[in-house]
């Protein structure tokens, strides 16, 4: 019996002597004053003989690795017996309460002794417990590894983000202030051409398309444009009727009618070549 097994075994064992004293003391008082005392003496032996026998043949089955649902209720037996007659020796005494008060003693003796067997049916030796506590530990720690992986990936991933947030509102702060800037300058220029002195000054220093024909001065276009292929100084450039005549049957060949910016795309795809002043003028002849 090792060290730790005493923790169970000992309170057990010092429970039992003191029920079966107690058990042998109160049939010698009580049946003491019936019968003669070695009658009750006999008594009381036999019931603490009855179930030391009995706890004695429980120990050494359970020693085996055995167990017997016979013995163990007979040992019950005998401890309900005991129990009963320091039961009703505290009702017939004058002081009912104190007998009653150590009345368990024997069931909680059998009790003890069970809690042993549980114990010894359920106990292990020190180098399972080691291996036990070494997986524990293993267990504790990969779980303390996986906590701080987590903790630092949150806190690489919150890092990411607020520079990935501060990195777009910086953009987006400058896209807005140059939206804001082209905004004012289209204003600008949406204001100088509608501005009848500001358009007659445009329309001063550009040439003059046809005769007698001022050109209107328009916005540039805000976007993809197509370059000039060609300028008029070329020997085959087209006269006015012919880019005319062109630029109608380009517009008119869908229906409905192409924008302006269609047909200058279809217009230079299909190879032609006209200034963007002309072919806007043409555009307006025929449209």
């Amino acid at each position: 019996m090792n060290s730790k097994s005493t923790k169970t075994v000992l309170p057990a064992v010092a429970m039992t002597a003191v029920s079966m004293v107690l058990t042998l003391a109160v049939v010698l008082m009580w049946l003491g004053a019936a019968v003669p005392w070695l009658v009750a003496l006999v008594v009381g032996v036999g019931i603490d003989g009855g179930w030391l026998a009995t706890l004695a043949y429980e120990r050494r089955l359970a020693s085996q690795g055995d167990h017997s649902r016979t013995v163990t209720a007979v040992g019950w037996l005998f401890g309900l017996v005991a129990t009963g007659f320091l039961v009703a020796h505290a009702l017939t005494s004058q002081a009912p309460a104190a007998w009653l008060a150590v009345a368990w003693l024997p069931i909680a003796a059998k009790a003890l002794w069970l809690v042993h067997g549980l114990w010894e049916r359920t106990a292990l030796t020190p180098l399972a417990l080691d291996a036990i506590r070494g997986i524990q530990q293993e267990a504790r720690d990969e779980a303390a590894v996986a906590r701080a992986r987590l903790r630092a990936e949150a806190t690489s991933e919150e890092t990411r983000l607020t520079a990935v947030t501060g990195a777009g509102a910086r953009v987006a702060r400058v896209q807005a202030k140059t939206a804001k800037t082209l905004a004012g300058a289209w204003s600008t220029l949406e204001t100088a051409r509608r501005g009848e002195d500001t358009g007659r000054a445009l329309t001063s220093v550009t040439s003059r398309v046809t005769p007698d024909v001022t050109p209107r001065w328009e916005l540039p276009v805000w976007g993809a444009v197509e370059p000039v292929a060609a300028l008029e100084s070329v020997p085959s450039a087209l006269s006015d009727s012919e880019l005319d005549t062109l630029v109608d049957t380009i517009r008119t060949s869908q229906t409905p009618a192409l924008s302006y910016r269609e047909m200058a795309v279809r217009f230079r795809a299909a190879g032609h070549s006209a200034s963007e002043v002309r072919l806007r003028a043409a555009w307006k002849r025929v449209a």
